[in-house]
């Protein structure tokens, strides 16, 4: 028996041995036709080519050829990323990915002139400057988008949902990213994080405590909301450190590949920043990438409700890797999975409460008078007082209700957001904190 268990693993072990040589084999009969063809375009092709651009554009063809994240980062692009991470770089301040040939907007980001410009989340950008972008490569059409800082450039907008092209005007200018802001909204914390890079965290500490000495302490705090729409992702290390800050215990998540090294799993450490407060984090086809791993680990834990719109569905890990002093392949290693073992790739995250970011309803009527308006038994004439409220706390009573009519007010212009802040009160309500 025990032979034959040893013939058995003898003969796994050749054929094991036979495949590996095989595919070596392969692999240099295949770099040979690699290398005649090169050898043809230099020898016979109308003009006299780049070797150097020939080769980058060679590699980047393999890259973009495996999903639409891998590519090859050239000398500026890879100076570019390295900017990005670190919060400050020059161009027009939109994340892209590429669909059906064209240039899709995944966000433009907050405070940079694609966001001031209007651009949106979806659209497609077909045109540089009157140059159509089908048939480019994503870095292709990227570079045709940057350029000196304080130039001009037009780019033509296909807006799905109206379906007309239209053209926009852009100056590039350097890019200043705060990507965490933090205001409040009655005595509600709302966090806005535009992307994920060095300084998301401390600036989102910092915020906080900003608000924290403007509304007299940090136990004055009703609840949190996190906003991470239109939020296209960036550094893994910041959503892991984002997603901990309000997590006492826990995985947050998991990452798989095909080597150990790029497998492993991030888990929260003791300590919730909102104290056990309610959280609402809100969502739409622009949250991207980390901010799925934030969305979803809050999720999981069922430690924040989710509003919004399903969000983006990248839900895959790219690792830079040098390959050279100044350049970098940007390559997919490895997949990521929320605390519950669910990939989001495709899908994204589901958001508990859905609601449309619906554009504001002009009123074609004219108003009533405001006469008319809200009259209640206190402002009918002759009303009997009310003998069971101390005046201290009908002034609590009427700073309620303002603070609820500033949040209905929101319903006009942030309706997603006006849904938050209503999920954090009621459940403040329920727990008995009001």
């Amino acid at each position: 028996m025990k032979n034959m268990i040893f013939g058995a693993s003898l003969c796994v072990l050749m054929s094991t041995a036979t495949i590996a040589q095989e595919a070596t084999t392969n692999s240099y009969a295949e770099l040979e036709r690699f290398g005649a063809i090169v050898d043809q375009i230099q020898q016979d092709y109308v003009e006299e080519v780049d070797m150097k651009e020939l080769m980058d554009a060679a590699i980047n063809g393999m890259l973009s050829s495996l999903d639409p994240h891998s590519s090859y980062l050239g000398e500026e692009a890879f100076s570019d990323i390295q900017e990005n991470t670190a919060g400050e770089f020059g161009g027009l301040g939109i994340e892209v990915t590429q669909e059906d040939g064209f240039v899709k907007v995944v966000a433009p980001i907050d405070d940079t002139p694609a966001a001031q410009a209007g651009l949106q989340t979806g659209d497609f950008i077909t045109h540089v400057d009157g140059e159509s972008l089908q048939g480019l490569t994503l870095d292709q059409a990227v570079g045709k988008l940057r350029g000196p800082l304080g130039t001009s450039i037009k780019i033509t907008i296909v807006r799905p949902e109206t379906g007309e092209p239209f053209d926009v005007d852009i100056t590039r200018d350097v890019v200043k990213v705060k990507s965490s802001k933090v205001r409040l909204e009655g005595n509600i914390a709302v966090i806005r994080m535009s992307q994920f890079n060095e300084q998301s965290y401390p600036n989102m500490v910092e915020g906080l405590d900003d608000v924290y000495d403007e509304i007299g302490g940090e136990d004055n705090i009703e609840g949190y909301v996190l906003d991470l729409r239109n939020n296209p992702g960036g550094l893994l290390t910041t959503a892991i450190e984002v997603s901990d800050a309000f997590l006492d215990a826990g995985e947050i998540v998991s990452t798989r590949g095909r080597h150990e090294t790029d497998s492993g799993r991030a888990n929260a450490t003791k300590g919730d920043l909102a104290n056990g407060k309610p959280v609402v984090v809100l969502i739409n086809g622009g949250s991207a990438s980390a901010s799925e791993i934030v969305a979803g680990a809050l999720k999981d834990h069922h430690r924040a409700v989710i509003v919004g719109t399903p969000s983006f569905g990248k839900g895959s890990v790219q690792t830079i890797i040098p390959v050279a002093e100044r350049a970098a392949i940007k390559m997919t290693t490895a997949r990521y999975y929320t605390p519950s073992g669910r990939s989001i790739q495709n899908f994204g995250v589901e958001p508990d409460i859905y609601v449309e970011a619906l554009p504001r309803v002009i009123e074609t009527e004219e108003p009533k008078s405001e006469a008319f308006q809200n009259v209640q038994e206190g402002d009918l004439r002759g009303a009997i007082s009310n003998d069971s409220l101390t005046e201290e706390e009908i002034k609590m009573l009427e700073a309620e209700r303002l603070a609820q009519q500033e949040t209905a007010k929101l319903r006009e212009t942030d309706l997603q957001l006006s849904y938050a802040l209503d999920v954090i009160h009621g459940i403040s309500v329920l727990d008995g904190d009001e």
